[in-house]
């Protein structure tokens, strides 16, 4: 085997492959944050089972200035993520579930500004345990924005000349104007 073919059977490898993951990315990243969602909103709903309770508590009483007790504000907190999750797994309602993740995500993210000596050793460059897992939500994020990319039709392509360019009522061929 020649360099050449050698390049020329990588290329179709690769080819092949990408073509497989812009069929299957997106399916695969809104399943797993539902599986994220349901699995981490359903351990709210148990005592002592969910690592981020307490401060997640505490994040809502700061928030709403005690107004919701406590054990209500997990249980809505539980329901809201899990609703999440159901609406990425079935895919069903995606512009809501959306809606939903963005609101969530804002709450999940304040703890870093209502309690810095809890989310971060030196701030703000040294994150404790509970700031990594605070942090690592904007991965959450932008897999949101990635789907939220997609409500509409979009996809992903594995290779950009393959998409035909949309038919445009605006001409794009240069306009001759006549000076005489």
């Amino acid at each position: 085997m020649t360099n050449s073919d050698l390049r020329h059977w990588l290329d179709g490898l690769d080819y092949r492959i990408v073509r497989w993951l812009a069929r299957h990315s997106l399916a695969f990243l809104r399943i797993g944050l539902g599986i994220i969602f349901v699995w981490f909103g359903g351990l709210k709903f148990f005592p002592n089972l969910s690592p981020a309770t307490d401060l997640a508590v505490r994040t809502i009483h700061t928030l709403t200035f005690g107004f919701i007790p406590d054990r209500v504000s997990l249980i809505l907190l539980a329901t809201l993520e899990t609703a999440i999750g159901l609406g990425f797994l079935t895919g069903k309602s995606m512009r809501l579930t959306l809606a939903l993740l963005a609101f969530q995500m804002a709450g999940t993210l304040t703890p870093l500004a209502l309690f810095p000596e809890e989310t971060f050793l030196r701030f703000p460059f040294a994150p404790t345990l509970e700031g990594q897992y605070i942090l690592k939500n904007l991965v959450l994020i932008g897999a949101g924005l990635v789907i939220g990319a997609t409500v509409r039709g979009g996809r992903l392509v594995a290779d950009p000349e393959e998409v035909p360019r949309p038919k445009s009522s605006v001409s794009t061929r240069p306009v001759r104007v006549d000076q005489s």
